[in-house]
């Protein structure tokens, strides 16, 4: 169902009757487990590896003499950090706590029994009033509420250098995803590459945003929901449109962050990222807003804000609780995330944070996120709308389509998944 902004941050999510989070030791059979926590996550690059830093740093002073296992793995959007965590998490040997995204990504993981129920902790600490409403619905499975979001991203922004643009004799970003074709040509005529893109989370990073430019948002959200029909020809007219996208880009087996250094560099025009980009831009590469760098919508999304949320959890048998908790709590606070938020280049989930400290780049992000007529969707990529099953198969379909570029059969084959997934 389409989201407007203003249902987002309607009424707090209605408290339920459930059992206080039981106390647990702070020893474990070592008896040192007190003076540790383990927290799980993939920011290890720069921007995202400040924040996380920020955080680190403060829940140090707020817990002297604990040790601080930050055990971030490297690797775009949590590929590599996923797939280390679940065999983790089948040898009951889980972190204290491990980073996820607000939505059906923590399906799998609570099917399996491997998460907290944090509903307690929510309502102790009168959290469901301090976050959206619409932001708890996609935290809360089942009735019940399992992950803590840090902050908010938005997926659809396309990044570029104005100056570059202008000496190229581009009067500005394309607004539709037909305008960047044309610019395309004429920017290819010029020797530059249109478009840069990197592995295949953000070849797909980037399929979910011309599929939203190219079929508006009740359409894009019904393909998550069975409301849209993947085989339809609007459908596989987008996919088609997706093609002519990647074929005039230079695709890298790069994460995100050397893709859009091509922007920075000025051999490529457009790079389709999230806007931790702004947190890399501002800060490892010291570039101001609007003078070096600039970013609007995707094209065909704007008013659109294509959403997930980092979060945290409480797996079950942590061996460090108490401080597991501690950790969620500074996650959850206002003060946490304007820590955060600043430096990984997104926004708070919180509604109630200090709105100064967020300039720039932010600063629009925060208005556009709060804002009454903008209409929220949520990533496919980023963990919001397809649990990890029907992701998986999706991720394989797109494997072949890139190979054998046939619309007809990638989308028969995401249909048939989502029909065994669902």
């Amino acid at each position: 169902m389409q989201l407007s902004r203003r249902k987002l941050l309607g009424a707090a999510l209605g408290a339920s009757a459930v059992a206080v989070l039981p106390a647990c030791s702070n020893s474990g059979e070592d008896g040192k487990t007190a003076k540790k926590i383990e927290v799980y996550s993939w920011w290890s690059g720069p921007g995202e590896g400040e924040g996380l830093e920020a955080l680190i740093e403060k829940f140090k002073k707020d817990n002297p003499g604990v040790e601080f296992v930050n055990a971030a793995v490297a690797g775009g959007s949590g590929t590599q950090a996923k797939q280390a965590l679940t065999t983790r998490l089948l040898a009951n040997d889980p972190p204290d706590s491990y980073q996820l995204h607000a939505g059906l990504e923590a399906a799998s993981d609570i099917k399996a029994g491997k998460l907290e129920d944090l509903t307690a902790l929510y309502q102790a600490n009168g959290w469901t009033a301090k976050f959206p409403k619409g932001l708890i619905d996609k935290l809360t499975i089942d009735g019940k509420t399992y992950a803590v979001p840090v902050n908010i991203h938005r997926s659809n922004l396309l990044w570029y250098r104005p100056a570059k643009l202008a000496e190229w004799g581009v009067s500005g970003p394309p607004k539709t995803w037909s305008e960047f074709l044309s610019q395309a040509e004429a920017l290819k005529a010029r020797g530059i590459v249109p478009l840069s893109v990197g592995q295949t989370w953000t070849q797909m990073h980037l399929l979910e945003n011309v599929l939203l430019g190219e079929l508006g948002t009740a359409k894009y959200n019904g393909l998550w929901t069975g409301g849209t029909d993947w085989k339809s020809a609007e459908v596989l007219a987008a996919l088609d449109t997706f093609k002519k996208v990647l074929a005039v880009a230079t695709v890298s087996t790069d994460d995100w962050q050397p893709t859009i250094d091509k922007v920075i560099a000025g051999t490529a025009a457009y790079n389709v990222m999230g806007d931790w980009a702004a947190g890399y831009l501002q800060g490892a590469k010291s570039l101001k807003y609007k003078t070096d760098y600039d970013v609007v919508a995707t094209p065909g999304s704007t008013g659109v804000y294509n959403f997930l949320a980092d979060s945290f959890t409480l797996p079950k048998g942590a061996p460090h609780r108490a401080q597991a908790e501690a950790w969620l709590k500074l996650c959850a606070s206002a003060e946490g995330q304007d820590l955060f938020n600043p430096k990984k280049g997104s926004v708070p989930a919180r509604l109630d944070s200090d709105k100064s400290k967020y300039t720039d780049y932010l600063a629009w992000a925060l208005t556009e996120w709060q804002g009454t007529s903008t209409t929220v969707v949520g990533s496919l990529v980023h963990g919001v709308v397809a649990n990890n099953a029907w992701k998986a198969e999706i991720e394989k379909a797109y494997g072949v389509f890139v190979q054998d570029k046939n619309t007809a059969s990638f989308a028969d084959a995401v249909a048939k998944a989502y029909a065994a997934n669902k």
